[in-house]
């Protein structure tokens, strides 16, 4: 294909507001190269004349995806040059959260052998291309507050309640079944 390939977006509408979804399509074949959540800062996003169809099925999934619908994302059609080998082993361990159930920062750290590794956790979901796609959504602080999230405080936690996700009177996340 030769040079930089040409990002293209699609506007994915929901109760939170819009979404983007943005991709490249190279020789190895359609690739995303990120999700932008509803209130993040956006430059206008590329304009698709066409719509492959392998794009247009995933827009569906993050749709029922956030409607309550448990899905899960091939990780295969990800971009994964953007994101260091650090930033892989965090976004694919959040991957590994099964729906319904929630992981702190430290404990994802700990699995993937950075026992202090907490807070850089964090900022690589901070910083995940593939929100939704990669469910950090899923990570809460130790103490079961929430935490960050792209698409806002508001957003991470409805999508922990449509998944079954309980919490406590004080607004914390219930830990009582916490992953890893």
């Amino acid at each position: 294909m030769g040079g930089k390939a040409e990002e293209k977006a699609i506007q994915i509408s929901s109760q939170f507001g819009d979404l983007q979804l943005w991709w490249v399509e190279t020789d190895a074949g359609i690739l995303v190269r990120r999700l932008w959540l509803p209130g993040s800062v956006l430059s206008a996003a590329p304009s698709a004349s066409t719509i492959p169809g392998r794009i247009e099925t995933l827009a569906e999934q993050i749709r029922r995806k956030i409607s309550g619908e448990r899905i899960t994302f091939d990780l295969s059609l990800l971009d994964w040059t953007f994101c260091g080998v650090f930033q892989q082993r965090v976004l694919q361990a959040e991957h590994a959260i099964p729906h319904g159930r929630v992981s702190t920062y430290g404990r994802i750290a700990a699995y993937i052998g950075s026992q202090r590794g907490g807070r850089a956790v964090g900022s690589m979901l901070a910083a995940n291309p593939f929100p939704l796609l990669i469910p950090c959504h899923r990570a809460v602080r130790s103490s079961g507050e929430l935490g960050g999230f792209q698409g806002g405080l508001p957003m991470k936690r409805a999508l922990l309640e449509m998944e079954g996700v309980s919490f406590l009177p004080d607004g914390r996340v219930n830990l009582a079944s916490v992953f890893y």
